[in-house]
């Protein structure tokens, strides 16, 4: 597959060949090799910002148009905007350092997350659909999302924060490799 970082003979790249993944012989669970696009992080960032900046100015339309004592409004305030501050600055950098995806000749590999982390594995028989969604602000910052639809009970696999060029490319090749991978897709 053209958008594979790369796998070696008898198993995806950096597992063995023996290991295990949901019964699926040759997938080793491993930390998938490509990271997002750059550009997620600003998107994180923008994502972020948006409900903060609802909030904040809720607050700042309350403590202006109340009367009364406004000092422990005031201190509300001031601490929103320093968990607004933290929280749109450290965790779009966290999250790209988390964020990564692979698709090998066997598998499609996530990991994503970031106080919650989850990593999971699709082996190419198992995928049913492979989607792709551009939302306002992706589109705003040149990136797609992909969803691989497998039989799992754990439900899809997401890909989100891709340059629109490599989510295209990985559509496709998913989608060719898929119709060439034995088994039914259950």
């Amino acid at each position: 597959m053209s958008v594979t970082a790369g796998s070696t003979p008898g198993g995806p790249a950096g597992g063995p060949a023996g290991g295990s993944a949901g019964g699926a012989p040759g997938l080793t669970l491993r930390d998938p090799r490509n990271l997002v696009s750059p550009r997620a992080k600003r998107y994180w960032m923008a994502r972020a910002a948006v409900p903060w900046l609802v909030f904040v100015g809720a607050q700042v339309a309350y403590l202006v148009s109340v009367p009364g004592s406004r000092s422990t409004r005031v201190a509300v305030l001031v601490a929103s905007v320093a968990m607004a501050a933290v929280h749109v600055t450290v965790m779009p950098q966290w999250r790209y350092r988390v964020h990564r995806w692979e698709a090998s000749d066997t598998a499609v590999y996530t990991q994503s997350g970031w106080l919650s982390q989850q990593r999971r594995i699709a082996p190419l028989s198992r995928i049913q659909t492979v989607d792709t969604a551009r939302g306002p602000i992706e589109q705003l910052f040149k990136l797609a999302s992909i969803t691989v639809t497998t039989a799992s009970a754990k439900g899809p696999l997401k890909i989100e924060g891709l340059d629109r060029t490599t989510a295209d490319r990985l559509v496709h090749d998913l989608t060719t490799a898929t119709e060439r991978a034995p088994g039914d897709a259950t």
